[in-house]
C-alpha cells in the first residue's frame, strides 16, 4: 500500500510541476512524466543516432557451388591466409581483384577440406509475462500494446463459450513467469492428447525471471484450461479475442513440448594450393529432424537477420571435389540502428527498468495523444514537438530523465513493498532538489532558448535573417526578428516537414502564400492559403476548406470547381430563408433544423421544413434553449451577466435570464461551489474548510424525502453536502 502511494506521489508531483513548465516554456496541452519522459528521450536520442548515422560501405563474395548434381551456396571466409572480416573490401575494384584471383586459382574446382557436423538443440521461449505479450502480439498480429490489454483483459474478465461467462486466460497484468504444478500437469497431458509422447519434454520445465525487481505474485500468463483448444471456440470468440487467445495458448503449450533438433554441417573448401597463402570458401546447412515444439509455435523477433545456414547440402567427404559455377561479388551498405517498433520499445523499457508492465500500453497511448511521436511502417519516429520537449528535458532536468535514476527509483519503490524502506522519507528526498530546480527553470530559461531555434540563412529579398522555431501552433519558418522596425513574416511548415531537416530553399517555398488564382464570374478575387485550421481558398468574403488540395499547387481551374462544390453544398443545404428576420431553416449533419445564429430548433415529424411559415420558426425558436459554445457551455452572446463567469450549472442558470428573482436564486446556488472550492483548497493542506455564512438552508437537505431523525444527523448532513 505504501509503495503504491509513493507512486501515485511521485507520478504526480513530477507531472503537476514539469507538465506547467512546458505550457509556459513550449506550449499549451503538453505533458511530462516520471516513466513517459524518460521513453520519449530513448525514441528521440535514437532519431538523433539515426541523423548522425554515416554509411560504410562493403563487399562480400560469394560463390555458386555444386556437388552431386545439387546446387548451394557458399561465402568466402579465408583470403590469401587472411580471414575475411566485415571491411575486408570497401571498393569494387578490391571485389573485383579478389573475383579474379579467386578463379584464377580455384580453375572451376574447389577441394573439400573438412566437414564438421553436429546437432543443435533449440528449446522453446517461457510463458507470456506483461512485456512479452505485448511484444509477440505486436511482432505477430500487429496489435498495439493498449489494445493487447483490451482484449486481455476480456478474455480474462469471461467469455461465454457455451457454459455461462468463462474466463479464458489468467491475470494479464504479471512479470512472473511461474507456472503452477496443476497447470503444468493439464499442458502436459494435451500434449499427449494432441501431439503423442515424442511431442513432449522429458520433464516438466521451471521458468524462473532473470529481472530482480519481478513480483511474484501472480503466474505467468496462460490458458484457465489448456484443454480449451482455440479451434474448439472460434466461433464463440470475437476474431481479435479468437487471435489473441491462440497465441496464448500456442505459446504455454509449447512452453513444456519436446525442444527442435537440426542437424548442421559445416562445409570448408579450398581453392587452388593448401599454405599460408590459401583461400578459402565455406558452406552451412541445417536439417530439421524432429521439430518438437516448432510444430505448435516459433517465436519472432523484431529486427531479423537472413540465416545463410538455412540450406540442405548435398553429402560430402574430405578430398571431393566440388564445382565453382560462379563468384558474385556483392555490394552493401551499414545501415542506421531501426527505429523502436512497439515490441522494440517494450523490450527497452524492460531491460533498462523503466515503468511496470502495466504502464507500457499508457506510456505508448501518451507518447502518442500528446503527439510527441509517429508511426510510419509501424515504427516510432519522433515529431518536432516530441524533440524539443525531450532536449528541454534532457537539458533541464537531466537527472529526472535519466535512465539509472528512473531504474533505481523503481529499486526504492520495490524496497518500499518490501518493508525495507520508509516512504515518506524517499519522497522527501526527491522533492526538495526537484521543486528547486523547477523554480529555478521557470525563471532562468526563456521561451527562446527552449524553443531552439536554427538559423537557415538570409532571406534572398530582404536580407533578413530566416530561422526555423516551434511556435504555439506548429513549427514555423520566420523572417526578420522580433528587434527589427517591421513586423517579422511567419509561415508554417508543410506537413511531412521537420525542423532538423528543412533546407534554405523549402523555406523560401513556403512565403509563396498567399496565392493570388484570378476571379471568380462575379468578379471576387480568388486566394489561398493555410490558417490555423489548415489550407483553405478564399473568394471575396468566403473561405473553403481544401480538403485533399496543396495550397500550393492548387491551379485556378481547380480552385473554381471546390468553389462551385462549396456553393452546391450551400445550396442543398438552405431549404427556406427569411433574411429580414434572421432566420433560416437549414439540412444539417442530423437533419433539418431551424436557427437564427443564437438558438438551434428541431422541426416536428410531422412538419414539412419547406412549408413553415416565419411565426412558426419564432414559436420553435421560443422554445428552443439557448446555444452554448465551448468545454464550458460559455454563451456566444456579449454582455452576458457576470454570474455567467462564475462557472458551475447554477452559473449557467442565472445567466438564461436578467430577472431579479432568478439572479437570486444564482447567487445562492453558488454559495456551495464558492465552499467547494474551499474544501478542494483545505483538503490539500489537510485543514477544515471554514464555514460559510452564505451557505442556504436548504443546502442541509438535499434529499427532500430523507429528513434527518434529530439534531446531530441534521449536522452531519449539513457537513457532508458541504
Amino acid at each position: 500500500m505504501n509503495a503504491q502511494q509513493a507512486r501515485r506521489a511521485l507520478d504526480f508531483l513530477v507531472g503537476f510541476n514539469l507538465s506547467p513548465l512546458l505550457w509556459k516554456k513550449v506550449r499549451p496541452g503538453l505533458s511530462a512524466g516520471r516513466v513517459q519522459s524518460p521513453a520519449l528521450r530513448m525514441i528521440c536520442e535514437r532519431e538523433d543516432e539515426i541523423a548522425a548515422f554515416v554509411p560504410r560501405e562493403y563487399w562480400s563474395i560469394d560463390a555458386e557451388l555444386e556437388h552431386s548434381e545439387q546446387k548451394f551456396p557458399g561465402k568466402l571466409v579465408e583470403y590469401q591466409g587472411a580471414k575475411v572480416e566485415q571491411f575486408s573490401f570497401t571498393t569494387e575494384r578490391q571485389a573485383r581483384d579478389v573475383e579474379r584471383t579467386l578463379q584464377d586459382a580455384a580453375k572451376g574446382e574447389l577441394t573439400v577440406l573438412a566437414v564438421d557436423r553436429k546437432q543443435r538443440k533449440r528449446n522453446p521461449a517461457p510463458p507470456f509475462t506483461t512485456s512479452t505479450l505485448q511484444q509477440e502480439a505486436a511482432r505477430k498480429l500487429g496489435f498495439s500494446a493498449q489494445k493487447t490489454m483490451r482484449v486481455a483483459q476480456q478474455l480474462y474478465e469471461g467469455v461465454d463459450i457455451g457454459e455461462g461467462q468463462v474466463g479464458l486466460i489468467s491475470y494479464m497484468r504479471t512479470d512472473s513467469l511461474n507456472l503452477s504444478q496443476e497447470a503444468i500437469g493439464q499442458i502436459r497431458e494435451v500434449i499427449v492428447q494432441l501431439y503423442g509422447k515424442e511431442g513432449l519434454a522429458d520433464e516438466p520445465r521451471i521458468y524462473k525471471t532473470k529481472s530482480k525487481n519481478a513480483q511474484e505474485a501472480h503466474e505467468a500468463i496462460r490458458p484457465t484450461a489448456a484443454s480449451v483448444v482455440p479451434a474448439d471456440i472460434e466461433s464463440k470468440l470475437e476474431s481479435d479475442q479468437f487471435r489473441l487467445y491462440s497465441l496464448i495458448w500456442k505459446r504455454t503449450v509449447a512452453c513444456q513440448m519436446a525442444p527442435a533438433i537440426f542437424d548442421t554441417v559445416a562445409v570448408e573448401m579450398l581453392a587452388g594450393e593448401d599454405g599460408p597463402t590459401r583461400t578459402v570458401l565455406r558452406a552451412n546447412g541445417s536439417t530439421l529432424v524432429t521439430p518438437g515444439y516448432i510444430s505448435v509455435y516459433q517465436e519472432g523477433m523484431d529486427d531479423v537477420v537472413q540465416d545463410d545456414s538455412d540450406h540442405v547440402l548435398p553429402p560430402m567427404q574430405e578430398g571431393d571435389r566440388v564445382k565453382l559455377t560462379g563468384v558474385v561479388p556483392t555490394q552493401h551498405f551499414t545501415e542506421p540502428p531501426p527505429r523502436f517498433s512497439e515490441a522494440s520499445l517494450v523490450k527497452a523499457l524492460e531491460e533498462y527498468g523503466i515503468g511496470r508492465p502495466s504502464t507500457y500500453a499508457s506510456i505508448i497511448s501518451t507518447l502518442r495523444d500528446r503527439q510527441y511521436v509517429d508511426i510510419e511502417s509501424r515504427r516510432f519516429t519522433a515529431t518536432d514537438i516530441g524533440k524539443i520537449v525531450s532536449r528541454f528535458l534532457t537539458q533541464y532536468f537531466t537527472t529526472y530523465v535519466d535512465y539509472d535514476f528512473t531504474a533505481k527509483m523503481e529499486d526504492s519503490l520495490d524496497a518500499v513493498a518490501d518493508g525495507q524502506q520508509e516512504w515518506v522519507p524517499l519522497l522527501d528526498k526527491f522533492w526538495k532538489p526537484f521543486i528547486q530546480l523547477v523554480k529555478h527553470t521557470e525563471t532562468s530559461v526563456s521561451r527562446d532558448e527552449v524553443a531552439q531555434a536554427r538559423d537557415l540563412g538570409k532571406d534572398p529579398a530582404s536580407g533578413k535573417p530566416m530561422s526555423v522555431r516551434m511556435g504555439r501552433f506548429g513549427p514555423f519558418v520566420q523572417i526578420g526578428t522580433k528587434d527589427d522596425e517591421d513586423k517579422p513574416r511567419f509561415a508554417g511548415l508543410r506537413p511531412g516537414q521537420k525542423m532538423d531537416a528543412i533546407t534554405h530553399a523549402e523555406a523560401i517555398e513556403l512565403f509563396k502564400l498567399p496565392r493570388k488564382l484570378g476571379m471568380t464570374a462575379a468578379g471576387e478575387e480568388i486566394t489561398t492559403n493555410v490558417g490555423r485550421f489548415g489550407p483553405y481558398v478564399k473568394y471575396g468574403p468566403k473561405y473553403v476548406s481544401l480538403k485533399t488540395d496543396d495550397p500550393y499547387e492548387i491551379t485556378p481551374e481547380r480552385a473554381l470547381e471546390v468553389i462551385r462544390e462549396k456553393e452546391i453544398a450551400d445550396a442543398n443545404r438552405l431549404i427556406l430563408d427569411f433574411p429580414e428576420a434572421g432566420i433560416q431553416v437549414l439540412n444539417g449533419r442530423y437533419g433539418p433544423y431551424i436557427t437564427d445564429k443564437s438558438r438551434n430548433a428541431k422541426i416536428p415529424k410531422d412538419k414539412e421544413p419547406k412549408s413553415l411559415t416565419l411565426e412558426e420558426c419564432r414559436t420553435l425558436l421560443a422554445a428552443a434553449p439557448q446555444r452554448t459554445f465551448g468545454k464550458w457551455g460559455r454563451k456566444n452572446g456579449k454582455g452576458a451577466p457576470k454570474s455567467a463567469a462564475a462557472g458551475g450549472a447554477a452559473a449557467g442558470q442565472a445567466a438564461a435570464g436578467a430577472a431579479k428573482k432568478r439572479a437570486a436564486k444564482s447567487d445562492s446556488a453558488a454559495a456551495p461551489t464558492a465552499l467547494a472550492a474551499k474544501a478542494v483548497k483545505a483538503s490539500a493542506s489537510k485543514k477544515a474548510p471554514a464555514p460559510s455564512a452564505a451557505r442556504p438552508k436548504a443546502a442541509a437537505a438535499p434529499r427532500a424525502k430523507l429528513k434527518p431523525t434529530s439534531s446531530a444527523a441534521k449536522k452531519s448532513s449539513a457537513k457532508k453536502t458541504a
